[in-house]
Order: structure tokens, then C-alpha cells, then sequence
């Protein structure tokens, strides 16, 4: 069946994942939504834009009125939302962006949704989604051991966490209250192609690429359970169509790893695929003062999405790790336009 996708930011890295498998593997019709802040960008859409199964609105989700006008105009079967501000270190420097977007636009979105929902009738209404995409950041931290569940208690340690808890918790109350159709998501850290290079993986390739120094937070060994972005996408879309009505669903890559790992891994691959005179980059890795309140790991428990819907992640770290290395160095444009303007690799989140 041909679905019609609404994806809130969907210029953005997981969005514009979600939107090229749409297009490109997948038959539905997709209408993005994006505000084009400083992480949205068209160009990660170029793959698809062609196609006449593709639109694009640049808009706001907190402007209400805008989103009622698309609503009406596109008629969504599934809404899946993408959009919110996203980065840690950003959320310390600036948390007022992160509550008008995460909260008060999911609020918004919401609303216009569950106003299109109602309108519906038949089978239309039958499969009317509103799918939420949200982080596992919202769980807090684990020690040692132990994995976060569906059903893990929320304790968000960040301004970003505490914000997409809070749109957790409205889709939630929305689904309660009003019965409005909704799935939920909770993943780990993303990665691969056209990821903004302020986040940890791209930022230490384009780094290393460049000769600077690659800054590790605190000792390094804080933990996070690595997701490559086309698994990600390809579980969302799964969840989408096939994922119970007031459920939620955590998706990870079962693949732990130490932030001085992954560094010390990038710095590998790359002296393999294009050698540095000067020697290993292992030689530009530098501490730096730990972000303020770093949770020290995370990891997902991704079971239930295997056993009730069959998804599993295709990529191991280190295939997924040495794809997105390569794309970084085959695409030099796309990041060097970044670099040049927006986005240079200074330090945020210092506090």
C-alpha cells in the first residue's frame, strides 16, 4: 500500500535518512517539513528531490496555523516527527530554542494532528499514525551494567533530554486522552552519511582530515550504544507501518563503545584510506574538560522491536564506521560548505 509520510525535519541527518529510503526503496509519497535551521539542509534531500512523489514546505511545527494549512493540503496518512533541536552541548549554551521546539512545537504539531485525525473517516482513519521519534537520553544514565527498556524510568539529565521527555510524555497524554493514534521510538546514537559535524563522529573525522586536534570530553570512557542512520530509518519506518497503536519501541545497535574508541577506531580507518605524512592521528587526540553532567552510558535493550516486528540493524560498528569514514571523504563538499559557514568545530556546551 502507497502511504502519504509527513516528516518533521526531515532535512535534518535521521530525517533526510528516513525521507531517502521512503523515496528511494519504498513506493509512499513523503511531504517534509523542515524549518532549515543550521542543521536542516536540502542538500542531504538531493538524492530524492527529483522524484514526484516528494515535496518540501519550509515551516515552523510551533506555527499552528501552517501546519493546519499543510495538513489539509497534503492529507498525511503518518506523521513521523523528526524535528527538534537535538544536540547537548547546544541545549547547555541555549535551552530556551530547545523548549519552544521540542515542546511547545510537539504541543502545536500535536494538536493539528489530532484536528486532521478527527476529520478522517474509514479506512483512512483506520491507519492514521502519528509516530514520535524521541532519544535514549530521556532514560538518564546506567552504570556498568544493565540496559534501558521500554519500560525504564525517565531521568533526563540535560536541558535536550529534559525537553524530548517532555514531548514523550505529551504524545503519550495525547494518545490517553484524546485516542489519537500514536508509535513511539527511543534510539541510540546515530551515525553515517550527512551527519552535522558538530556531533562526535563526524566532527573527529573532518578533524582529523584537517590535521586538528580531536577533543575527547573528560577521560574518554563515557559509553554510548552506536546506531547506524539507514538501520535507524529502516526501524522507524518498520514501526510506522507495522508498530502496535500506543506503543513504544527502543532501537539500538548493540554496539558499546567508549568515546575513546570510537576515536581511536576513526583515527585507524583513516591512516588506512588516506595516510597522513606525518603519522598516525592517534597523535591529535586531546582531553578536554568534561561536558557539564555527562551521563556516563547508554545502551538500549532492542529486543521487543525484534521479537514483534522482525527489525534487526544490518551494520556492525565497525562495517557501519568505515562506510560513514569513506562518505566523508568521497563528499568534501557537503561538509566543506558547513565548515565555511555555519558550524566551524568550536567547542559548545562548555557551561
Amino acid at each position: 500500500m502507497t502511504l502519504r509520510f509527513l516528516v518533521t525535519g526531515g532535512a535534518g541527518f535521521i530525517g533526510s535518512a528516513v525521507v531517502r529510503k521512503l523515496i528511494g526503496e519504498h513506493e509512499h509519497a513523503v511531504c517534509v517539513v523542515d524549518k532549515l535551521t543550521y542543521a536542516g539542509n536540502l542538500a542531504s534531500l538531493a538524492p530524492v528531490s527529483g522524484s514526484n512523489r516528494y515535496r518540501f514546505e519550509r515551516a515552523d511545527i510551533g506555527d499552528g496555523e501552517r501546519m493546519k494549512a499543510i495538513f489539509a493540503d497534503f492529507e498525511p496518512d503518518i506523521v513521523m516527527h523528526l524535528a527538534a533541536e537535538s544536540h547537548v552541548d547546544r541545549s547547555i549554551d541555549g535551552p530556551a530554542a530547545f523548549i519552544e521546539t521540542n515542546v511547545v512545537g510537539s504541543f502545536t504539531l500535536l494538536q493539528e494532528a489530532l484536528r486532521h485525525f478527527r476529520s478522517l473517516t474509514g479506512e483512512r482513519r483506520a491507519r492514521f499514525r502519528f509516530h514520535h521519534v524521541s532519544t535514549d537520553e530521556v532514560f538518564g544514565s546506567l552504570g556498568p551494567e544493565g540496559l534501558f527498556r521500554e519500560d525504564s524510568a525517565y531521568q533526563p539529565n540535560s536541558p535536550y533530554s529534559a525537553s524530548k521527555a517532555a514531548s514523550d510524555h505529551l504524545v503519550r497524554a495525547w494518545h490517553h486522552t484524546y485516542g489519537l493514534p500514536v508509535v513511539m521510538t527511543n534510539c541510540s546514537n546515530n551515525y553515517g552519511p550527512y551527519h552535522f559535524p558538530e556531533k562526535l563522529i563526524p566532527l573527529m573525522i573532518i578533524n582529523a582530515l584537517e590535521g586538528k586536534p580531536l577533543p575527547v570530553y573528560g577521560n574518554g570512557l563515557n559509553v554510548r550504544d552506536w546506531l547506524y542512520v539507514d538501520d535507524h530509518a529502516e526501524a522507524l519506518i518498520t514501526v510506522a507501518t507495522a508498530g502496535k497503536t500506543g506503543e513504544s519501541y527502543n532501537i539500538g545497535g548493540h554496539n558499546e563503545r567508549t568515546n575513546l574508541e570510537v576515536v581511536k577506531t576513526i583515527c585507524a580507518i583513516l591512516d588506512e584510506l588516506r595516510p597522513d605524512p606525518k603519522g598516525s592521528r592517534e597523535r591529535l587526540i586531546t582531553h578536554v574538560d568534561d561536558r557539564p553532567g555527562h551521563d556516563a552510558r547508554y545502551a538500549i535493550d532492542a529486543g521487543k522491536i525484534g521479537r514483534e516486528l522482525g527489525w534487526a540493524p544490518k551494520e556492525t560498528f565497525e562495517t557501519g564506521l568505515r562506510r560513514t569514514v569513506a562518505w566523508y571523504l568521497a563528499n568534501p563538499r557537503w561538509w566543506g560548505d558547513i565548515r565555511s559557514g555555519v558550524y566551524r568545530g568550536e567547542r559548545l556546551g562548555a557551561a
